[in-house]
């Protein structure tokens, strides 16, 4: 009996087994049905457009001419006639030193030039004089020639006496100081009282930013793209603030240094701009944009379609009948949320920019619009 009941379970399991082995997969149908269900993405459409290549820096500005006061001659600060971030021209003064000094050696010298035209004056009449007489011959050759040295002599403690006035008159000129540019003042480093050193006390700093100069580093590796857009023509920049994006300056190149700096493989550029509302200043860090090339005519896709598989760039074509290809892309170059698309797309071809995580290569597409409608696109 037992043997009966082994016998009938095998033939049991056999039978189900075959069942099993010989029927239809489910999932096959429902995976197929799965595949064919339309995915919603977002789309664009590739355009042709000319895109402008960029290289976004970072630089400081410097003032386009800036100059540190210090004193010509020794004295002590008197009256401080500036005020701290005042403007001022050419010529303006700006401070005073004592001048007692400089007058008391102006008259001094005066004193000595008066004297010595009255010794002069006095030599020339004597020589005028032994002259009649040696003519007549009551002096000797010798006598006139020693009046006409002491003439000579005369003459020459003259005009050192006129360059020693001239001196003084310079020294006491030197205590009125004035501004040498036109620009702003800095803080106030002098006050009445304060000793000036000549040539060594800072009384004050003037800084000119109109117009103001930017300096930045670039890469070594831009520096041929750079020389061939400089033999071209200007080569424009656009100086913004980092804080603010809206705000952005026209500016031009006009130095570029003589040699790479070997410990940071960039080169020194600086370029200027006019500043003329004065809202940059010298030493602020700057926003700094180059424009070496724009693209022509270039294929151009929002930027989130342009996606990175395995091989490299690609892009998700929609083909008429919804379906997708999946296509290997060369990206000349991207720039404020858009690619140039140097290979691989055609203009008029449309893109998937949002929804790729749900695509595969056997998917259909709806394209719905960026709020969630559908397009009438499909």
């Amino acid at each position: 009996m037992r043997f009966f009941l082994k016998v009938f379970i095998v033939i049991l399991a056999l039978a189900g087994g075959i069942y099993l082995y010989q029927r239809p997969a489910p999932s096959a149908k429902t995976s197929e049905k799965k595949d064919t269900t339309p995915v919603p993405v977002l789309a664009a459409q590739a355009i042709t457009r000319d895109l402008a290549i960029a290289i976004d820096l970072v630089g400081r500005g410097e003032a386009y001419e800036s100059v540190s006061l210090k004193s010509r001659v020794d004295g002590q600060v008197q009256t401080v006639l500036y005020r701290e971030g005042q403007h001022v021209h050419a010529g303006d003064v700006l401070l005073r030193l004592d001048p007692s000094d400089f007058n008391a050696r102006r008259q001094q010298a005066e004193a000595t030039l008066a004297r010595d035209r009255a010794l002069l004056k006095q030599a020339q009449a004597d020589a005028a004089r032994y002259q009649t007489l040696k003519e007549q011959g009551f002096v000797s050759e010798e006598k006139l020639t020693g009046l006409h040295a002491a003439e000579a002599a005369a003459k020459a403690t003259v005009n050192a006496d006129r360059a020693s006035l001239e001196l003084a008159r310079l020294q006491l000129s030197y205590a009125t100081i004035r501004a040498p540019i036109s620009g702003i003042v800095g803080a106030r480093l002098a006050f009445p009282g304060t000793a000036a050193k000549t040539n060594d006390t800072v009384l004050a700093i003037i800084n000119r930013v109109q117009p103001l100069l930017v300096a930045f580093s670039l890469p070594e590796n831009h520096l041929a793209e750079l020389r061939k857009a400089l033999a071209q023509g200007d080569l424009k920049a656009t100086i913004g603030i980092p804080d603010d994006p809206k705000i952005a300056y026209p500016a031009s190149v006009n130095f570029v240094d003589n040699m790479v700096d070997p410990a940071t493989g960039t080169v020194l550029m600086k370029a200027r701009l006019e500043n003329a509302d004065e809202r940059l200043a010298a030493g602020q860090y700057l926003r700094v944009t180059l424009i070496p090339k724009t693209l022509k005519d270039a294929v151009v896709v929002p930027s989130e379609a342009v996606q990175q598989g395995p091989k490299g760039s690609v892009v998700y074509v929609i083909n008429p009948d919804h379906s997708i290809t999946i296509r290997k892309t060369n990206v000349a170059a991207s720039r404020d949320g858009l690619s140039a698309i140097a290979s691989g797309l055609k203009a008029g071809e449309t893109v998937v920019t949002d929804g790729h995580l749900r695509l595969t290569p056997k998917s259909r597409v709806k394209i719905k619009t960026a709020d969630g409608g559908q397009s009438a696109k499909q």
